[in-house]
């Protein structure tokens, strides 16, 4: 199984500020919800609650330190990191995509076979950072500039690294 890390980050690598992302992108949204529909997706507690439901048309694998039982066949909670990624196995699953927040991404980003990045051409201040990776690390794979328009502020780049074996 591949696992992915996927987020949208400023060149300062800010992802997060008060709990939500400080920006409004529907090109990044699109983007995001192409790449990930039919795929499990993992993310921690804080990132669950701000989401505030499952995401449709995908398994969704909250780690969390008060596990609970769920009734809704496309939410499970875990406690572990380990746990996330066998519920994601046991799924099926081709592909996992980490979806943050911060602290995950950090117990993720060393073991990632991909970086799927949004490239926010912008420095914003945030309380919450995506940890910073050397992407001498990685292979491009797919690459794509956006323009800023009227419903996305900033430039953007999507770009798909994938970690080289050494």
């Amino acid at each position: 199984m591949i696992l992915s890390l996927i987020v949208a980050h400023t060149r300062n690598f800010t992802i997060g500020r008060d709990g939500g992302m400080p920006w409004h992108l529907p090109a990044d949204l699109a983007h995001f919800k192409k790449t990930t529909m039919g795929s499990p997706v993992l993310m921690g507690r804080k990132t669950y609650e701000s989401i505030g439901r499952p995401l449709p048309g995908r398994l969704n694998i909250v780690i969390t330190g008060s596990p609970k039982p769920s009734d809704n066949a496309t939410l499970r909670y875990v406690k572990t990191a380990e746990e996330a990624v066998k519920a994601a196995e046991e799924a099926g699953a081709k592909e996992l995509f980490v979806i943050g927040g911060g602290s995950i991404y950090r117990q993720f980003i060393d073991r990632a076979d991909r970086l799927y990045i949004t490239l926010i051409d912008a420095d914003i201040e945030g309380d919450t950072t995506f940890p910073e990776y050397d992407v001498r690390d990685y292979g491009i794979i797919a690459s794509e500039h956006f323009s800023a328009n009227e419903k996305n502020a900033y430039d953007m780049d999507f770009i798909t690294y994938e970690k080289i074996k050494k």
